[in-house]
């Protein structure tokens, strides 16, 4: 419910109505059927179970306006990125013949994903065709890049990578990982080879996340504590640590 009492100023009732609006917007989207293979790589196997079943997350832990507008800041960067490197002289597919996203599902569609985009051709000096992911980032994730490389300092997504390599078929070259530094507008590129058993690894994580939610059983959690940071943050704490 909007708040538009006597000592909120006009900025903060403006953000509101803009908030209200997206949020109401997102509740009205389809809810995925499936669990993500974006999502794999995320420390605790429990969450993705809650992922999976579309277990209400906790009271006040919805995404806020100002989150859905980052995701949506994202997408619009991701078709910027697009126009980039065409002009660059890649050859880049985002979608199939049938006009969807490329991507993938298996086990009676309860995995899936759906990838950024294919290289097909380009300049000269890389190996076609590759798979193509691509994240808006702040610029402290983007040092961390430029530091440490995808496996190290984003492992969710180097996760990601290597399981759509699998999945879509394109393990034989380097999957291509741009990243765009949203405050800065610097972009990072690194190389990303085929990592057999990473993939193996979440492909494995996947069939025992939905065999155990289907099964009725909860995988155990992560960590030991629900002070640890991962849990304060995560959306099912309370579900998770409160018995519910």
């Amino acid at each position: 419910m909007l708040d538009f009492n006597s000592t909120s100023t006009f900025p903060e009732r403006f953000e509101a109505l803009i908030d209200a609006g997206l949020q109401a917007r997102e509740q009205q989207q389809a809810k995925r059927q499936y669990l993500g293979a974006s999502r794999l790589g995320v420390s605790c196997e429990r969450q993705l179970q809650y992922e999976y079943a579309q277990a209400p997350v906790d009271p006040d832990r919805g995404f806020s306006g100002r989150i859905l507008r980052i995701f949506e800041r994202g997408h619009r960067m991701e078709d910027a990125m697009v126009g980039w490197l065409r002009a660059a002289g890649f050859v880049l597919k985002t979608e199939g013949k049938d006009g969807q996203q490329f991507g993938f599902s298996v086990a009676d569609g309860k995995l899936q994903g759906h990838c950024d985009g294919v290289f097909v051709g380009g300049p000269e000096g890389f190996a076609y065709p590759a798979l193509w992911e691509n994240k808006c980032v702040g610029t402290k994730a983007f040092r961390e890049l430029q530091k440490s490389g995808l496996a190290v300092s984003k492992p969710i997504y180097h996760a990601q990578v290597v399981t759509y390599q699998a999945y879509l078929g394109l393990h034989e070259h380097p999957a291509i990982f741009t990243a765009v530094n949203a405050d800065s507008m610097e972009v990072y590129a690194e190389l990303v080879p085929f990592d057999a058993a990473l993939a193996q690894k979440m492909s494995d994580r996947a069939v025992r996340v939905i065999q155990a939610t289907e099964a009725g059983e909860l995988l155990p959690r992560a960590f030991a504590e629900a002070s640890h940071f991962e849990c304060k943050f995560c959306s099912y704490a309370q579900r998770c640590w409160g018995g519910v």
